[in-house]
């Protein structure tokens, strides 16, 4: 049986998103079974209206499959992503995770294999605490963090080794350089790996 990797994210211009389809590529060439799903949006119509950017890609992805809780008790491993926000995991995602409690009092979201990616706009916008906060959850679970570390040498080239972040530059939908792709199947590939270990 493949492992059962699930990409959960919360994207509000693209960038996150894109981190997302970059993991889940690189996850199903590692030979996993993978699901990718956005958390729902949470910001009023307002607000999201206010920045062309993030109306585009609400537009763009409003008919997207939206994360479950069955999305992580399916999986063997969980790659949560989300934009810093204060230095902290943006409100969509928290609210997702926040209704968890039916799964995790049952014992359900623990043992399996977790990761996360972010990105901000400035070179220390938040991201490594942003990662440290949500790992504080997997702790809760009863999950196994699976962070990247240094061990590969492009570790040192992307510089995080509690996960993957980007640098967006205040460009909204940046593109992603080869050493975020570089750093993104790495992670995928790295926590397939630990998952498949952890379920034979």
């Amino acid at each position: 049986m493949p492992t059962k990797l699930a990409v959960i994210y919360y994207s509000a211009t693209g960038t996150i998103h894109q981190m997302a389809q970059r993991a889940a590529q690189a996850g199903e060439k590692a030979g996993a079974e993978v699901r990718v799903r956005q958390v729902p949006e949470l910001a009023p119509e307002a607000a999201i209206a206010s920045n062309a950017a993030w109306s585009r890609h609400f537009e763009a992805t409003r008919n997207e499959p939206k994360a479950q809780a069955d999305d992580v008790v399916w999986a063997d491993a969980v790659l949560l992503g989300t934009p810093t926000r204060y230095g902290n995991v943006s409100s969509q995602l928290k609210q997702f995770i926040d209704t968890l409690g039916p799964q995790w009092a049952q014992g359900l979201l623990a043992d399996k294999a977790y990761a996360g990616f972010t990105a901000s706009m400035t070179e220390h916008g938040g991201q490594e605490s942003t990662l440290l906060a949500m790992y504080h959850t997997f702790y809760h679970f009863g999950g196994i963090v699976v962070a990247p570390g240094y061990t590969d040498p492009l570790k040192y080239a992307d510089g995080n080794p509690y996960g993957v972040s980007h640098v967006t530059g205040g460009t909204n939908d940046a593109p992603l350089g080869d050493v975020q792709n570089a750093a993104l199947d790495h992670l995928a590939e790295r926590i397939v790996t630990i998952a498949g270990r952890l379920t034979r």
